[in-house]
């Protein structure tokens, strides 16, 4: 008996085949090989057409299912890239392209609502700002597209899409609601103020199903499409980055959840909807979060906070291509060791790839702080590099700290900046957490999220009792004391 895990990406839809008994993965694959095709037609704008995630999908499905039979599916499970906008008429034909995450075109709708509708309020109810989510960029479509605007049946997520696809019926969650902005957690509902203020009507609201359950059934149609058998359940969805958590088994207050890419996120787990005054933070329901949900079975407030910083492996690739283009990563790794902690002084802030909402919205750029000609080479470059970046990490760690969040514990999975053990210490040793790595991703999680939400799995501790960890890191075992100096020095460097 298998599990079926997808993960909808901007770059690609990859696909997981999981032992539901062992938990195992048995295959995985994704498609394209090379990065789908974001489109442009402005500066600001990032659209993706939603068939062509369909598509991948089907080619990724037949790779893992190569040599197996289709019919051992018990369940599937869905994790999408967040924020996205897909709108449909009523006979579920897609109205546009995608608007996805990081297009900005509606940036200015979502601060005008944040100030007329009110700061403190907004923030209250952890409609964070409206900013660029969904819900503004909605907004968006129905100032200069009313033509299309009057004919939308529904709105949905990009998971919604997929989920839509496979079974031919159309719903949500109050987790994928929260991350469009829809969602309000002191009334446990869709926010009439937004949807008034907006315009827009409630019934583009699909219907709300548990994350964790039966949400629909995978038609005769798809079915046939892509090989398996029709009536197996999709029984979870998420977001990636409260999907990335759940991968890491990060469910409870205090726990924390990071990856380390072109970007890097801290995703903490909070037990009380709290917020900050400065919004530096994102604040959704997590996948376990079921206050106010339809048809929950109890009423658990599970909030998931993000922090976002933009300059995170792309200041570490800027270095490698810059500086020292003839090593690789791990080269680079071995001759940063050879600078102490610290870097000798030398502090970089790696803030150079857009607007930092940490910062509140800030673009003060990438900067190097102390250089000494005679003291400073290579190994103090790309250590300070690297320890800025983690340096960042704590600093956003501390507004974290500020809503409630412990950050004791952090899992992260063993990829990207984690590979090196510099940015592993670092982050052990500032912010005194001890650091796990495993060995999963995104569509792994999602096909366990599916066991526990089709009861294959009485709880996410079965699920996940089969996580691997590869390894961890003690704040004991590093210097704190001298990781610690070299962040107050960073810190006055902002």
């Amino acid at each position: 008996m298998y599990l079926l895990g997808y993960d909808i990406g901007s770059s690609s839809v990859k696909a997981s085949l999981v032992d539901a008994q062992t938990g195992e993965r048995v295959a995985t694959a994704f498609f394209p090989k090379s990065e789908m095709e974001i489109k442009s037609v402005q500066s600001g704008w990032a659209e993706q057409d939603p068939e062509a995630w369909w598509s991948n999908l089907q080619f990724a499905t037949a790779e893992v299912l190569k040599g197996r039979d289709g019919a051992d599916v018990a369940a599937i499970g869905i994790s999408y890239q967040m924020h996205g906008l897909v709108l449909v008429d009523k006979d579920q034909n897609v109205l546009r392209p995608s608007i996805i995450w990081c297009d900005s075109r509606a940036v200015p709708f979502g601060a005008k609502a944040f100030s007329e509708i009110g700061e403190d309020w907004c923030l209250s109810h952890l409609l964070n700002t409206p900013g660029n989510f969904t819900a503004s960029k909605l907004a968006w479509v129905k100032a200069n597209e009313p033509e299309l605007f009057v004919k939308i049946d529904k709105l949905m997520l990009p998971g919604d899409y997929i989920a839509m696809k496979l079974t031919g019926e159309i719903s949500t969650t109050v987790s994928g609601l929260s991350e469009g902005m829809f969602w309000d957690f002191k009334e446990q509902n869709v926010s009439d103020v937004l949807m008034n203020y907006y315009g827009f009507d409630k019934s583009f609201i699909p219907t709300i199903k548990p994350t964790f359950s039966v949400q629909s059934l995978v038609s005769s149609e798809a079915a046939e499409l892509l090989g398996l058998k029709a009536g197996i359940p999709v029984s979870y969805r998420g977001g990636d980055q409260p999907n990335n958590a759940l991968s890491l088994n990060v469910l409870n207050p205090g726990e924390v959840a990071s990856t380390a890419g072109t970007s890097g996120v801290v995703y903490g787990v909070n037990g009380t909807p709290n917020f900050d005054p400065q919004s530096r933070v994102n604040s959704f329901a997590h996948v376990n979060h079921t206050a106010g949900v339809p048809g929950a079975a109890d009423d658990l407030t599970r909030i998931g906070v993000l922090l976002c910083i933009n300059g995170t492996g792309i200041l570490n690739s800027w270095m490698k291509h810059k500086v020292v283009p003839n090593l690789d990563y791990a080269e680079i790794n071995d001759l940063a060791s050879l600078a102490p902690i610290g870097s000798k002084g030398l502090s970089i802030l790696p803030f150079g790839n857009g607007a930092e909402r940490l910062l509140g919205n800030a673009n003060p750029g990438s900067s190097i702080h102390g250089l000494q000609f005679n003291t400073h080479g290579q190994p103090e470059l790309l250590r300070a590099a690297q320890e800025g970046i983690v340096f960042s990490f704590a600093y956003g760690m501390e507004v974290m700290n500020g809503m409630g969040i412990e950050t004791k514990l952090i899992r992260a999975g063993m990829a990207n900046m984690f590979l090196s053990p510099i940015f592993r210490n670092t982050l052990a040793g500032v912010t005194g957490a001890t650091i796990e790595l495993y060995d999963t991703d995104g569509s792994v999680g999602a096909a366990k999220g599916a066991g526990i939400g089709a009861g294959i799995y009485s709880s996410a501790k079965e699920a996940f009792s089969s996580l691997k960890k590869l390894s961890v890191v003690e704040p004991a075992s590093v210097d704190t004391d001298a990781y610690k100096t070299a962040y107050e020095l960073w810190k006055t460097k902002l």
